[in-house]
């Protein structure tokens, strides 16, 4: 393997010097502060007078707050260095080890990064890459992958690199599962665009933050690069997954488009259906009886209409801070019913390209996008983390979780009353008064500006009635409106329901889980369903900011090693003990018990209906990483001889 920090993607004869030096100059200082230390191996670079200063907010702090003479001598330099490096000069600094990255993204982030989270960091810049295990050769060992979006493709991705046969089942016509389904004016993603990317295979992003398009265009490119479509089948419902003891194998019983039923088996099973997938309705009286359009976001049609009509959209979460703000200037009136309140964090890029030198940049010295993207996985996956520890001496746990839980309550209301000074009436019906991040923090793509306009009605209640075209809140305040929007999310609880699977002794999943009560070790596996593994499932999502994409990556690293480890012991099956499965999820219960989503009084999308938090992780990304690099064989149950020897693989019926 070639190192990308070594190997040149340009050669000099064909760069671009002019694009390539304008890139420098709107660059980030403090990652060519990063390029600078490594390049010439000065170590003052990372220190005064060159090292940046804390910006505040969620900005890149491109400029390091740094006077402007200080940015133009580190921008010469930089330009000199990178010029010098693309010429054939080796990195003086080639290989920082793992705690001496950790100081380095301190200094970069300008607050104190923990020395163990230099793992991730080398990992995410590929350092560590080498040391992943690799597949000892081809199996004959089959795998279907059920699902067609990020999970499903980074598990077609890693059973190719396995050498295991699979066929991958899609619902849709195509790739892309979230963003092939989510298809509203706005959609768009809430984490930045390096890190939102596969890791083995960037991509030239032409936003800070993408939008819907890009993303599922991103998808289905990776998907061909990788050559997933010669093992999918698309317009494909999975309604049944059977464990096989006779065969030591899965029978997945499909109904094609036709709607004629097969069963198909393999050994391994892997479920990537996700938690976003499954849109969740409201019973509100009288709502199958409006007059007019009803849009759920997650099912919009391409022919929606809503210009110039009098729109509501019901909800204020993720979807209905973005469609709003979408189509606020083409409806002729919207009212919004809002019957909870939202922090919403201000959004400096919002909507904005990377500069075109920038990302010519990235390209030439792979080096400036690494540490740009471990910039941005900081601030935006565990920068947080350390703040959401409930303090049991803290004086304030009705506002707050802790001091500097109370400092982001303080800056974010500044934020909102800032936003919303010239229409003060507005501030009590949006304003929180539960702790930051006790709910997903979302981000100002321009609702506050959008419930300012004089044509947009906010109702601060649920939405009660609706009597033909006419919408009655809980209090009685009514409204005609011509179009309803359901923004009202997905039923993140009721994990893997969109088909049944039954694992040993005829046991349904949904069975052992309850109603919304989804557990598994690692969020991968369940005892009893052996050669199952779930991604993004329960306690994977991240609630306190990040790229799902990363612990997905984590995950299929995880299972793919499990397979390896079935392989090696020359074992038919493999599951989680059941001891080690219950002690995982007590583990789980008690960090979050300790975190401000159990916060008393507040509600989510995280927890179930008795209060259990099962959609979203309480570890920090790097913790995750570590525990998902390679099983303990110990923890694991391994069987060796099946029933039966019949193995048909394919059952028409």
């Amino acid at each position: 393997m070639t190192h990308p920090f070594i190997h040149r993607p340009v050669a000099p004869e064909d760069v671009d010097w002019t694009l390539l030096n304008a890139g420098i100059s709107k660059a980030n200082i403090p990652a060519l502060l990063m390029i600078l230390y490594q390049v010439s191996g000065d170590e003052r670079w990372l220190n005064e007078p060159y090292a940046p200063k804390r910006s505040p907010g969620l900005d890149d702090n491109d400029s390091g707050q740094l006077p402007e003479p200080i940015q133009q001598e580190i921008r010469t330099a930089a330009k000199s260095a990178i010029a010098d490096w693309v010429r054939g000069n080796k990195l003086k600094v080639p290989r920082p080890d793992n705690a001496r990255l950790a100081e380095m993204l301190s200094v970069a982030m300008t607050e104190h990064v923990p020395q163990e989270y230099g793992d991730i960091i080398a990992a995410g810049m590929e350092y560590e890459a080498i040391a992943r295990a690799a597949s000892d050769g081809e199996s004959n060992k089959t795998a279907i992958v059920i699902g067609g979006g990020v999970s499903g493709i980074c598990a077609g991705i890693e059973l190719d690199r396995l050498g295991i046969a699979y066929t991958l089942f899609e619902k849709n016509e195509d790739f892309g599962g979230t963003w092939f389904e989510n298809r509203y004016p706005g959609c768009g993603v809430d984490t930045p665009s390096l890190t939102y990317t596969f890791s083995c295979r960037p991509n030239d992003w032409s936003k800070y933050f993408p939008l819907r398009d890009e993303i599922e265009g991103y998808l289905i490119d990776t998907a061909h690069s990788f050559g997933l479509y010669d093992n999918a089948q698309f317009n494909t419902k999975v309604e049944e997954a059977r464990w096989n003891e006779g065969t030591g194998r899965w029978d997945v019983t499909i109904t094609k488009p036709d709607g004629k039923r097969e069963k198909h088996s393999a050994d391994y099973l892997f479920s990537a259906v996700g938690i976003l997938n499954i849109p969740q309705y409201p019973k509100i009286e009288g709502l199958d009886g409006f007059t007019g359009q009803v849009y759920h976001t997650s099912r919009w049609p391409k022919d929606a209409q809503v210009a110039g009509k009098r729109v509501a959209v019901i909800g204020n979460g993720a979807s209905g801070m973005q469609v709003a703000p979408a189509i606020a200037d083409e409806v002729a009136e919207m009212t919004i019913f809002a019957r909870s309140k939202q922090w919403a964090a201000p959004f400096p890029q919002f909507h904005k390209d990377i500069p075109e030198g920038v990302r010519y940049l990235m390209q030439v010295m792979p080096l400036y996008r690494a540490w740009l993207e471990q910039r941005l996985s900081w601030t935006f996956n565990d920068r947080v983390h350390g703040t959401l520890f409930r303090d049991p001496d803290w004086a304030h746990p009705d506002r707050a979780v802790n001091e500097i839980n109370d400092g982001h309550r303080r800056a974010f209301t500044r934020y909102v009353m800032q936003e919303l000074e010239d229409r003060p009436d507005l501030i009590e019906h949006v304003l929180p008064d539960y702790p930051p991040f006790a709910k997903r923090m979302l981000l100002d793509n321009g609702w506050y500006r959008t419930i300012k306009k004089p044509h947009v009605r906010l109702i601060p209640e649920h939405l009660a009635k609706v009597e033909g075209s006419r919408l009655i809140s809980s209090s009685g305040e009514s409204v005609e409106v011509d179009v309803i929007i359901l923004a009202t999310g997905f039923q993140t609880t009721n994990v893997l329901g969109s088909y049944d699977i039954i694992g040993r002794d005829g046991q349904l999943l949904h069975d052992k889980w309850g109603q919304d009560d989804a557990a598994a070790y690692l969020g991968t596996l369940v005892p009893g369903f052996p050669n199952f593994f779930i991604l993004l499932g329960p306690n994977v999502g991240s609630g306190h900011g990040g790229s799902m994409i990363r612990n997905i990556e984590n995950q299929m690293h995880y299972a793919g090693q499990v397979v390896l480890a079935a392989r090696k012991e020359g074992a038919m099956s493999v599951e989680v003990r059941s001891d080690v499965y219950e002690k995982y999820r007590r583990k789980i219960d008690e960090a979050h018990e300790k975190l401000v989503w159990t916060h008393p009084g507040t509600e989510n999308w995280y927890r179930n209906s008795n209060g259990r938090v099962v959609a979203i992780t309480p570890w920090r990304n790097d913790a995750f990483w570590r525990m998902t690099r390679s099983p303990n064989e110990a923890e694991l149950a391994f069987g060796y001889e099946p029933a039966s020897a019949d193995e048909n693989k394919v059952e028409a019926g």
